[in-house]
């Protein structure tokens, strides 16, 4: 494990213990802990969603009518339990 000792404003510092005093977190290490890994998510989420706009700009124009497109988005959202069946 990778220890590290950080320097805050007195604000923060305040901040951290109201958290901490919240009931929410344990100690200061876990509520930094928190912080990477929802800052970790994050970054992921905005990798993701590059990627995932960068595969539509190079997919190229599509062909089909939007009723088509939202007709394919609900079936594919039904068979996999994510929009109910009528």
């Amino acid at each position: 494990m990778v220890r590290k000792t950080i320097a805050m404003p007195d604000d923060m510092g305040t901040w951290v213990e109201h958290r901490i005093q919240s009931g929410q977190y344990n100690n200061d290490s876990e509520y930094f802990r928190d912080l990477v890994r929802r800052d970790q998510e994050r970054q992921k989420a905005a990798l993701q969603l590059r990627q995932m706009l960068e595969e539509g700009e190079t997919s190229g124009i599509s062909t089909q009518k939007v009723p088509d497109i939202m007709k394919n988005v609900e079936e594919r959202l039904r068979k996999d339990g994510r929009l109910p069946t009528h």
